[in-house]
């Protein structure tokens, strides 16, 4: 097997960022205690979406927003570690539960964005007022046995989450590493020597 075999599926929160990028927006930006109010009422989706609108009503921008997410907590070996898989030929995706708009502004300011070939997330775009929408991948009123499984068990429908690292020579086990399942096996355990 050669690299350019491999395929690398990362989550984002707790893996490739050292926190949860919803809730280090909420907190960073001031808005813990309303998003406490409304995470009972409403999918986790629509609650972040409905955190977008009221941080536009203080008058918080994009620019803001994007100012939080270049203080966002990343491990310096993850970032090399990517970079290395991905000089390696390896494809590298990542399926989170988070939305393009976070995702994409954190690997850019890494520069790390091109490293990754696919990403499977929420939308979001930034609509003509200047606000960021987020909405979710699926339809909750089609698919509502999603709402009670692990948020980003939605992403990664059909998708195989173990990636077979080739033996070494004198070798005598395959490796298989997992990303973002139990959060517990990290990413740079593929890279290790």
């Amino acid at each position: 097997m050669v690299a350019s075999d491999i395929v690398v599926i990362m989550d984002f929160d707790k893996t490739i960022i050292d926190c949860d990028s919803d809730n280090w927006m909420v907190d960073e930006l001031g808005v813990t205690h309303f998003f406490n109010q409304l995470l009972p009422t409403m999918p986790w989706n629509s609650l972040m979406d409905a955190m977008m609108r009221k941080l536009h009503s203080q008058e918080t921008t994009i620019d803001d927003i994007v100012a939080v997410w270049k203080r966002t907590p990343i491990h310096p070996r993850i970032i090399q570690a990517i970079k290395y898989v991905h000089e390696l030929g390896c494809d590298l995706k990542i399926v989170s539960d988070a939305n393009v708009f976070f995702i994409d502004t954190i690997l850019e300011h890494h520069g790390l964005r091109e490293c990754f070939s696919e990403i499977h997330t929420n939308p979001s775009f930034i609509d003509e007022e200047g606000r960021l929408r987020i909405f979710p991948l699926h339809d909750f009123g089609k698919h509502p046995s999603w709402m009670s499984s692990p948020l980003s068990s939605k992403h990664v429908q059909g998708l195989d989450w173990s990636i077979k690292v080739p033996k070494e020579e004198n070798s005598t086990a395959d490796h298989v590493a997992k990303s973002g399942i139990s959060r517990k096996i990290p990413f740079v355990w593929v890279c290790q020597d």
